[in-house]
């Protein structure tokens, strides 16, 4: 099950950068054609809450999801990332899921519009957060020499 939750998780930051950087193409090309029809799409992408100090949410995800794959793809690497990429990534994860929280939050209760790819987005961090829960949990605990 462990390998099985790794590939999932691998997968699920996998689809996380592409919509992120989907997202980052369109609020820097303002390209409306790109929300495949969803006016809540254009509408959250237009909002001063797209932007954090003039950097696009969707870049802030690209970034957030890519440190993920990177200790997903050094877990194994060494002794200290056997011990501690796991918690690494949980960290991470429940960092995206407090942000994702959010702009969950400002979808719907500020913006009340909701755009597909960003819930995309959001729904894949919190199953990585939920899949870095578990993987802690069952983590052995590797004895130090």
């Amino acid at each position: 099950m462990d390998k099985w939750l790794y590939k999932a998780s691998l997968a699920l930051v996998v689809i996380g950068i592409l919509v992120s950087v989907y997202m980052t193409i369109y609020k820097l090309t303002d390209n409306n054609a790109m929300c495949l029809g969803s006016g809540g799409c254009s509408q959250v992408n237009a909002s001063r809450y797209s932007e954090i100090y003039g950097i696009p949410v969707g870049l802030v995800g690209v970034g957030g999801f890519a440190a993920i794959l990177l200790l997903h793809l050094l877990e194994n690497r060494n002794d200290f990332m056997r011990r501690n990429a796991t918690l690494y990534i949980f960290g991470l994860a429940l960092t995206g899921f407090v942000f994702t929280l959010y702009l969950v939050y400002v979808e719907f209760a500020i913006l009340k519009a909701l755009c597909p790819f960003c819930l995309t987005s959001q729904v894949t961090m919190t199953i990585i957060f939920i899949i870095s829960v578990i993987r802690l949990v069952r983590q052995p605990q590797l004895q130090e020499d």
